[in-house]
């Protein structure tokens, strides 16, 4: 019933915002051409609004699409950088982002808000009604700034619930599409120890065929037990090169509705979990991943969307591929039922190989070359030693497969290798959890995980490995780690995410005796570096109107900055992605006496700059 009520209520959500008389917030009644789209796939995250293009320079007027009034302002480097949120007298709101500026009125506020505080970014909540607006005022001017790639208006509504909501839905005019979304990839995934695809436990990659205006793959796929299907494709829009989000997917098996997608909202609660929706934020499940909440999906109960076929049997599947405007892409390819093969390829003895080991969720899969004493391997787990044959054997490589379910071997004998997992515990998904070891404790919250976790860990040297980058947290853990090799000064020493090409993030930490405490939102390697350069200042201009500077740091990062004028806190402007900061006064009175600014990074390293303005 939860499924059936859920589906009622979003095919009933477009009828009644449409009724809403709601203003386009950029060039009202003339056609408007975008960058990004409600649903589009961005790093680790749906986009939750639309990107308006304003022409490649700031300045453009932005418009209240409706009466309201402000009830929360941001002024920040990152993110959604300079940011006003309007709420309307229907409990709907609306949210403009990357504002190069805001209108006089609420700048005004703004900037005496900031100056009680001495802050350099703020966030606000005025009173309601303390700053009203009326259906078409000019908000403020569209810009580039927080995270914005390029100058553009970045712009949402939301439900009375704070869920962002498609604003295609509002059937604005000034957005006009007749172009088909475009599909590059296609794959078919195990989604049980029974399961396989062409013979084995593997995911597998197909390239699509275009014939006319549909995809097809040209040779049916063998699967036994039951699969997942995973699509990676983008829609495009009119006169623009752009890469947009695919909202909606249907997926039927023999012309019968089996699963469907449907991104209307963005629930920001639950979004971290559209890093279980996709797959390397590429491709697109059409399946239902175990704990995913996102109420998005129809049906939505376990196994939602798992494709299967008896051996033997033949089935039609059929993928649509929609726009918000109804322009439709088809794939459509044959999968057929067959018993799980024990042999593929040659069988062969081979040339001799090291075993090796990956993880897919809860199956540990081993593959290990020949073996001239048998074939069975043995797996020690709790005290126990039980026989495991090989899953199937393709080109003489064998294939294990142990569900860590029924307990994590602390060792396998397959024969030619004893073989010793990395894997500790398994941490269930919504439980509140402490692990320890000799090298580290990690803290798990109930909100911590994403889904079920098998938790592996190595220490090596300088290095710390907590699973894969691949995997993915809902939230921090917090992790210590314990008498870390390293002879370096505490005092310039922090956690740092060490990427597999190289580059290193600051993460940071805090040093408890021997041990650093840190928190992060990753899995991956974590190494310690020092940092004892304190970042650098570089006047560009300093006089009785402004003062204006280009701050770097090339390794932890800038942390903050605070400028004083003749004892008196000013106001600085940061703009990140050109290293500059610039001053913001009060009033009009002219700068004069001593200018002093401090930088410090991440590190907290830190660096002055002084001089006397007469």
């Amino acid at each position: 019933m939860k499924s059936n009520k859920l589906f009622l209520l979003f095919l009933l959500i477009p009828f009644s915002l449409a009724a809403q008389d709601y203003l386009f917030p950029v060039k009202p009644g003339q056609r408007n051409l975008l960058a990004g789209n409600f649903s589009e796939i961005r790093p680790n995250h749906f986009h939750s609004g639309i990107d308006v293009k304003i022409g490649g320079v700031d300045g453009e007027p932005i418009l209240s699409i409706a009466d309201g009034y402000v009830y929360r302002v941001k002024l920040s480097t990152y993110g959604y950088g300079n940011v006003v949120y309007i709420k309307h007298p229907n409990g709907q709101s609306s949210v403009y982002a990357h504002l190069r500026n805001f209108s006089p009125k609420i700048h005004q506020y703004v900037k005496q808000e900031i100056y009680k505080a001495e802050k350099n970014e703020i966030e606000l909540f005025p009173d309601a009604g303390l700053i009203p607006v009326k259906r078409g005022e000019i908000i403020g001017n569209g810009g580039n700034t927080g995270s914005s790639g390029g100058p553009h208006l970045h712009f949402e509504i939301r439900d009375s619930l704070d869920r962002a909501i498609d604003p295609f839905q509002f059937r604005f005019r000034e957005i006009i599409d007749n172009t088909a979304p475009v599909l590059f990839r296609v794959a078919l995934r195990p989604l049980n120890l029974d399961s396989r695809v062409n013979g084995k436990f593997q995911r597998q990659e197909f390239t699509p065929v275009l014939e006319g205006n549909r995809y097809v793959l040209k040779t049916p796929v063998k699967i036994s037990g039951k699969v997942g299907l995973e699509v990676y494709a983008i829609d495009r829009m009119d006169d623009v090169s752009n890469i947009f989000g695919v909202p909606v997917y249907e997926l039927l098996e023999d012309q019968k509705p089996a699963f469907r997608i449907d991104i209307n909202h963005v629930d920001f609660e639950k979004g971290r979990f559209f890093l279980t929706h996709t797959y390397q934020n590429r491709f697109t499940r059409l399946y239902l991943h175990p704990n995913n909440p996102m109420q998005i999906y129809q049906p939505d109960t376990l196994k939602s969307g798992a494709i299967g076929a008896l051996p033997g049997e033949k089935k039609q599947l059929r993928v649509l591929m929609k726009d918000y405007f109804g322009n439709t892409k088809t794939l459509e390819f044959q999968v057929e039922g067959e018993e799980a093969p024990l042999f593929l390829g040659t069988q062969t003895t081979g040339s001799k190989r090291l075993a090796s080991l990956r993880y897919e969720r809860e199956v540990m899969v081993i593959e290990a070359g020949p073996s001239y004493f048998g074939s069975v391997a043995k797996v020690f787990v709790n005290g126990f030693e039980m026989d495991l044959p090989p899953a199937y054997t393709a080109d003489g490589i064998r294939t294990y497969l142990w569900d860590m379910n029924y307990g994590i071997p602390d060792s396998l004998d397959v024969c030619t290798e004893l073989i010793y997992p990395k894997v500790s515990k398994k941490i269930p998904f919504r439980e509140e959890l402490f692990f320890t070891n000799q090298d580290l404790d990690i803290q798990f919250w109930e909100n911590t995980l994403l889904d079920d976790l098998f938790l592996r860990v190595e220490k090596k040297d300088y290095a710390l490995t907590i699973n894969s980058p691949s995997e993915y947290l809902q939230s921090n853990m917090e992790v210590v780690w314990k008498k870390p090799n390293y002879s370096g000064d505490p005092k310039y020493t922090h956690v740092y995410f060490q990427a597999a090409n190289g580059p290193k993030t600051f993460v940071g930490g805090t040093w408890e005796s021997e041990d650093i405490r840190f928190k992060t939102r990753n899995f991956g390697t974590f190494v310690l570096d020092e940092d004892r350069v304190p970042p650098s200042i570089q006047p560009t201009r300093v006089n009785s109107d402004e003062i204006r500077f280009v701050i770097k740091d090339d390794k932890s990062g800038i942390q903050d900055f605070e400028a004083w004028v003749d004892g008196k806190w000013v106001l600085m402007r940061y703009e990140h992605k050109q290293n500059l900061i610039w001053s913001e006064k009060l009033d009009k009175q002219p700068f004069k006496g001593e200018v002093l600014l401090k930088v410090r990074d991440m590190a907290g390293n830190e660096s002055r700059y002084s001089t006397t303005l007469k």
